[in-house]
Order: structure tokens, then sequence, then C-alpha cells
């Protein structure tokens, strides 16, 4: 039943990406994917994606991608474009994530999904680089959870630095730094860990664990990364 399951939605893939490329239908703003973008959707996503992809799979294909795990499964993500630093990937069956310096801020196409998510202040320490951490750091944000119209809950966030480790991705071994990541939503009555695997030279992130609403956690992995760099 679980292959059967895959298969029928490697076959959705691109018409469901597609469409919702053309229709802009996830972003906030109402942000628009430029003509060669659909077009390159359109192209590289002729072929059945592989939830399983081996290094040359994803060396093989021209355009980022980025894989998600959640408690439902897992997909192969593609980069469709990036508007202010927000990197907007889309994925089968109406499933997309928009990351900013690693940080999922929005959701769509789950079954409950953080429709944004809003730091107190100028976004550091993520626009710092989690590499920066030394010592245990705070920040809030403001998160808005859907359904329910769970809008304006106030998170509090504790950054701490644990170490350095090693990770692999698709055979490479990387050497990474991991930021323990403590919330906190007193109105909710939640709490929760996330996790973030850094590369100490710039912070790039290239794994985490995040739990975009309660009950909801989401592993990304980049298997062919764009690493936007930095002014």
């Amino acid at each position: 039943m679980m292959f059967r399951q895959a298969r029928k939605a490697a076959r959705r893939w691109t018409a469901l990406l597609v469409g919702a490329a053309v229709c802009g239908v996830l972003l906030a703003g109402c942000a628009s994917v430029s003509r060669s973008t659909v077009d390159t959707l359109r192209l590289t996503l002729r072929g059945t994606p592989e939830l399983n992809p081996t290094a040359e799979q994803v060396q093989a294909k021209p355009y980022f991608q980025l894989r998600a795990t959640t408690a439902r499964g897992d997909a192969i993500l593609i980069l469709g474009n990036v508007v202010d630093g927000r990197q907007h990937w889309y994925g089968p069956d109406g499933v997309a994530i928009v990351l900013e310096n690693g940080r999922v801020v929005q959701t769509v196409g789950l079954p409950e999904n953080l429709d944004g998510s809003r730091i107190d202040g100028d976004g550091a320490p993520f626009d710092s680089g989690l590499q920066t951490i030394a010592v245990t750091t705070t920040y809030d944000r403001i998160d808005d959870w859907s359904p329910g119209y769970r809008y304006g809950i106030a998170v509090h966030a504790q950054l701490t630095p644990s170490g350095d480790t090693r990770i692999d991705i698709l055979g490479t071994s990387h050497r990474v730094l991991l930021v323990t990541e403590d919330i906190s939503a007193k109105s909710a009555r939640h709490r929760a860990r996330n996790r973030y695997w850094v590369d100490p030279a710039d912070g790039f992130v290239w794994m985490s664990e995040q739990e975009v609403v309660p009950g909801t956690s989401i592993t990304l992995v980049q298997l062919r990364p764009f690493r936007d760099s930095k002014p």
C-alpha cells in the first residue's frame, strides 16, 4: 500500500507542483513565481521524482533539492524562487515550505500549518548565523497556526550551542555545529525542542528538526543546497 501511494504521489508531482507555482497560492503577500521558474519546473519534473535519491541522481538534476520528512512520510522538494531572502520550496500534493536562514517560517499543504512566523526585532540570531552563538541566546517571535485561527501566538525561544559533530548526507560527511532550540508558548501551554546542524564557517543549516506547529515536526536535509552569499 505504501509503495502504491508513493507511485501515485509521484505521478501527481508534476501537475501539482507546476500548478502551485503558477497560481502562487501558498505565499504570504502573493509573491509571484517568474516565467523562467515555471519553465524550469516544467522541464525538470518530467520524470518520476526519487524519494530516496543517490548522490549521482541528485547531481544529475539541474535544480536545488531539499528532503522533507514528517510523521506521514517524506518527499523531495525543489527550490522555486527566493524573495527577500526567503526560499520557497515546492513539493508534491500541494506541499510547500518557506525557509529564512534555515528556519521554517511558513508551511502549506500539511494537516496543520505554520501560516507565518515573525521574529520580534531584527531577526538575530538567525540573521547573524547560528555559528556565532557562543552562549545560550534567547529571542521572541510571533507564530500563526492553522486550522483553528490560532494567530498571534507569542513564542519564547532559547538557542544553546551543543558542540560539534558530523552528519552524513548522500555519502558525504560534514563537520557541523549542533544548536539546540527550546521553545515555549505559554498561551498554548506548549513546549518543544528543535535542532539545527550548521556549517561552522558560515552558519548554513545543512539539516534541522523543527516543530512548525504543536505536534507537527519536519526534518529537513539539504541534498543540493542553495547557498546565498550574504553581504
